[in-house]
């Protein structure tokens, strides 16, 4: 593998060449096809996982069975983490929402790397904190607002993660399944279509193939951001 590659994840940006080819030789690489299965939660975890290019989707199962969405990663994002640092089971679902490569490295391995690169415990930290004050953020909004505000946060969700800046303008060029966005927002399918027919008349949204398109990120994020 490319040492280069690995400078483009977070956790590993900081680092000499030299370095990371020694973390190139504690990991391996795993391909997965839409839909399958990565990780199953309460099951053991012994491993974590690194986005090289792909898709997954995080969620649980509610009491009532349904399936809740806790987030989306793509390219440079990790999960799995949480299993080796406190030797408890898997939190979540892990499901490949797309054709997906990762990097996968072991409970010993990556414990023995967090000791001899501090930095890579520096970064994994300051992701761990951006995820949290997400995690509030979306609580608020499922708590706090209408079903149009919940879906306007969960757009704007999907756009600080991965859509595409363009003066002034945010393209998000895959969104989910309409029912991954109900799951993620905390609503229903057909209120996911009203609300997006609704914003796009307003002049909020525009649609475009199989992409949406924010046409004023700032007014939109004004509007909506909680």
């Amino acid at each position: 593998m490319n040492p280069d590659i690995l400078k483009q994840i977070p956790l590993f940006s900081e680092m000499n060449d030299r370095d990371l080819d020694k973390i190139i030789h504690l990991a391996s690489k795993q391909k997965y096809h839409k839909d399958n299965l990565i990780l199953i939660e309460e099951e053991i975890g012994s491993t974590m996982f690194i986005i090289l290019s792909g898709r997954v989707k995080i969620s649980r199962i509610s009491d009532d069975g349904r399936e809740v969405i806790l987030s989306i990663l793509s390219d440079g994002d990790f999960f799995g983490e949480m299993s080796l640092l406190d030797g408890h089971t898997r939190s979540a679902n892990v499901t490949a929402t797309e054709e997906s490569e990762l990097l996968v490295i072991r409970r010993e391995e990556f414990l023995q790397m967090l000791k001899d690169f501090p930095q890579i415990a520096i970064n994994l930290l300051k992701e761990l904190a951006q995820r949290i004050r997400k995690s509030d953020e979306h609580i608020k909004s499922l708590s706090l607002q209408d079903a149009t505000g919940r879906v306007a946060t969960t757009l704007l969700r999907i756009a600080e993660d991965s859509g595409v800046f363009r003066k002034g303008q945010v393209e998000i060029l895959e969104l989910p399944l309409q029912q991954d966005l109900a799951n993620m927002a905390g609503t229903s399918r057909e209120t996911i279509s009203r609300v997006i027919k609704s914003l796009t008349e307003d002049g909020y949204l525009k649609k475009q193939g199989g992409k949406i398109i924010i046409l004023d990120y700032e007014k939109f994020r004004v509007r909506f951001a909680r």
